[in-house]
């Protein structure tokens, strides 16, 4: 009986990518009934979570990196900085909004080349997750990998990827889209001039947006079993199911 849940449970993976969302569904439903190969050790455990960060990562960056990916998701869009969006108002009022969407676009154009070169950042950093905080993961909340790694690699991720942003300002002419843009408000009579760090703000801001991507990839693989997709996920995460 359990080699035939086991066949089941493969044909009907393999369905899912054929099939509507309702179908879907449905079979995943089903899915769940089935045996998942038993309880995981530790040891798999932590390859499992270690596995889905990769692959979230992976994807995230993947996304992410693709042309409009920061700027055409308004989840992760990068606007003014929260102490420049004065800058913005002002210039708009003047009459330079051309100004003020040209760094918008830059800033966000930024993060999409950065993007590039965050996965093996990345996945440097999940290499690091000891067994017991992956097993701790596995059974926490829908999020908790993704907020493991957040507490965890923010302050390595930002040192590292600040060379990264810095370089890609540069590249697609967003440090002189902000000069132009500091300038032209400073200009502006009884203003408070205006020095905000580009490259940090940028960085930051990069980051968060990766670290919504993979919460999103993180939920896809507890949630969806078509999503799991390979082996080891599907005994891993199907494990915590019968936990929930």
């Amino acid at each position: 009986m359990k080699k035939i849940g086991l066949y089941f449970s493969a044909v009907c993976i393999i369905c899912l990518s054929s099939c509507d969302v309702q179908s879907q569904n449905k079979i995943g439903s089903i899915l769940k009934q089935i045996p998942t190969g038993g309880t995981p050790t530790t040891l798999e455990i932590g390859q499992g979570i270690k596995q889905a960060l990769e692959i979230g990562t992976s994807q995230g960056a993947d996304k992410l990196s693709a042309k409009d990916g920061f700027f055409g998701n308004l989840a992760v869009k990068i606007l003014f900085p929260t102490e420049a969006q004065k800058v913005e108002k002002t210039l708009r009022s003047v009459g330079l909004n051309s100004l003020a969407d040209n760094v918008i676009l830059s800033i966000n154009r930024a993060a999409e080349d950065a993007a590039k070169e965050a996965k093996p950042i990345f996945i440097a950093a999940i290499k690091q997750m000891t067994i017991a905080d992956a097993t701790n993961i596995l059974l926490g909340n829908k999020d908790s990998a993704t907020e493991y790694f957040k507490r965890v690699t923010t302050a390595q991720l930002l040192e590292k990827f600040r060379p990264v942003i810095t370089s890609s300002l540069s590249k697609v002419g967003a440090t002189k889209y902000w000069g132009d843009a500091a300038l032209a408000y400073n200009k502006i009579p009884l203003v408070k001039p205006i020095n905000t760090d580009l490259s940090a703000y940028v960085a930051q801001k990069a980051i968060d947006g990766m670290f919504v991507q993979v919460a999103q990839e993180e939920l896809k693989i507890r949630d969806n079993i078509g999503a799991r997709s390979t082996g080891l996920l599907q005994k891993v995460f199907g494990y915590a199911d019968t936990k929930k």
